[in-house]
């Protein structure tokens, strides 16, 4: 009776310790299976985040992108434009003032699809790179009715039948700077063609003002393109143009 007791005893203990080391087993596998997942996601984030370094590489290179396609025109403010630069047979004429290059970028547009000549109107006095500064100083020579002075001129602006003008929108007028320009030269019986930008107040009241400063001229509707199209204008200056029938043949 004792043997069979005992034999009994020791299979009860081999049981035990089979038992117990297929629990280890499990366990430790269940250990690096949960280690593997944890580090999966780790992957898709890092591809995640240069995908996202790629986009913003990009998006960097379209205004780059958009200002190469926009015609560049050299133009001569130095010493005035003179008759040397009518005698391609242009009769048209792009005349503007920009402080941050977004009229520029329009004007050079105008002249790429039109032909024109170009006339930077540079002031003798530059402006402040400072926004906030140049609006202070906008708004009083705007009260002031200021006329600040050009550098260079326009030799023979009657070869020109055609005028574009162009500016930004400050305190939804023209900069005064314009009014120095239109009192400068008789335009009376050429047709003018305002274009503006601006943030977005559009061209406010300016084609009604220079309609009272130039009434013996034609000043057509005008092109009004906001800050954030400025760099790309090429379709609507070509739109704008269209519809104002002066597109070049």
């Amino acid at each position: 009776m004792e043997i069979p007791k005992l034999l009994s005893v020791i299979t009860v203990c081999v049981l035990v310790v089979l038992l117990a080391g297929c629990g280890s087993g499990e366990t430790e596998n269940r250990g690096n299976s949960a280690s593997t997942n944890e580090d999966m996601p780790v992957q898709p984030a890092a591809q995640d985040e240069t995908t996202g370094a790629e986009t913003a590489e990009t998006e960097t290179e379209e205004p780059e992108t958009a200002e190469s396609e926009t015609v560049k025109v050299e133009s001569d403010t130095a010493g005035g434009l003179d008759a040397e630069h009518g005698k391609d047979g242009s009769s048209a004429l792009v005349v503007y003032f920009s402080w941050s290059g977004n009229t520029e970028n329009v004007a050079n547009a105008i002249a790429g699809q039109t032909g024109a000549d170009v006339f930077e109107i540079v002031p003798e006095e530059a402006y402040i790179d400072d926004y906030n500064a140049l609006l202070d100083i906008a708004a009083e020579e705007k009260e002031k009715g200021a006329r600040p002075a050009i550098v260079g001129s326009i030799d023979d602006i009657s070869q020109y039948d055609i005028i574009y003008v162009g500016y930004p929108n400050w305190w939804s007028d023209m900069p005064m700077i314009l009014y120095t320009f239109f009192e400068s030269y008789d335009l009376a019986g050429k047709t003018i063609a305002p274009f503006c930008t601006s943030g977005g107040s559009g061209l406010s009241n300016t084609v009604n003002s220079i309609r009272e400063l130039e009434p013996e001229a034609d000043v057509l509707d005008g092109l009004h393109i906001s800050s954030s199209a400025a760099s790309a204008p090429d379709q609507a200056v070509s739109d704008w143009l269209e519809n104002l029938g002066l597109i070049k043949e």
